[in-house]
């Protein structure tokens, strides 16, 4: 499912939002906002929201999007949800290394693994 002009692809899987980007390169503002609204959307309408985010496509993300995250990862525990984040590039994972927010995140290899430890 994809809005008009939409940054994502989102599939519903059960109680599960799987996201992607559509994007290889996640570093304009403007679309990092536009990306962050819409999940934003997407937590509000939920309860208990669990999202899955996958960077398959990903091969660059600027620091404002790891912010992004930041924010996305603060709303979902407001509403008691979780938050998995998989097919992380190597390089970028090094980000999320250096920046400690390996820690902050569950960090799967593939969608299946994370899609295996929603609880």
């Amino acid at each position: 499912m994809t809005t008009k002009d939409s940054r994502l692809v989102i599939h519903e899987q059960g109680e599960i939002t799987r996201i992607e980007f559509l994007d290889r390169n996640i570093l304009e503002e403007a679309n990092i906002q536009q990306i962050g609204e819409e999940i934003s959307t997407l937590i509000e309408k939920s309860s208990n929201p669990k999202i899955l985010i996958s960077f398959e496509r990903v091969e660059h993300l600027s620091s404002a999007a790891l912010g992004t995250l930041i924010t996305i990862n603060n709303k979902i525990r407001q509403k008691a949800g979780q938050l998995r984040l998989a097919n992380i590039d190597p390089q970028i994972y090094e980000v999320f290394v250096i920046t400690k927010l390996n820690k902050l995140f569950q960090i799967h290899e593939t969608t299946d693994k994370a899609l295996a430890s929603f609880s």
